[in-house]
């Protein structure tokens, strides 16, 4: 049996990194996540500023041995490197997935939201809002 992997960019705060697994494996047909870690992630990558060439090979390394074809993206609430309000991450979020589509045109990338029940929610998908009911509507559409 073949193993499916994905591949998360996320904050190295270890209080998202359980929900985020799990949530990702119950509501994607994968069995193990590549996770690669930096403080405050959604907000690096969304900084036009930052070289994100050391996250892309590793991003690289997941896609050649893993064969991941889906990324994700996450914020979480209460982010000591990205101290910015829920609003500001989502925004932050929908940035980083575009920044990431575009270096990665065959994979799917999905941008998640954990917030202070460590409840994660799917935000952002190539360029497209989620939640038509969410607030977060009037700061990721486009």
């Amino acid at each position: 049996m073949n193993s499916k992997f994905a591949t998360c960019f996320n904050c190295i705060d270890g209080r998202v990194q359980l929900p985020v697994i799990n949530w990702i494996t119950k509501n994607y047909e994968i069995d193990y996540v590549d996770m690669i870690t930096e403080p405050g992630m959604d907000g690096l990558l969304a900084n036009k500023r930052y070289d994100p060439t050391s996250v892309l090979s590793r991003l690289t390394i997941s896609i050649n041995k893993h064969d991941s074809n889906h990324i994700f993206i996450v914020g979480h609430f209460d982010c000591g490197a990205n101290q910015v309000d829920e609003e500001t991450h989502k925004r932050h979020i929908k940035k980083a997935v575009d920044r990431i589509k575009n270096y990665t045109l065959s994979c799917k990338v999905i941008g998640l939201w954990v917030n202070e029940f460590l409840q994660v929610e799917k935000v952002w998908e190539n360029g497209e809002s989620i939640n038509e009911d969410s607030s977060a509507l009037k700061y990721v559409k486009s």
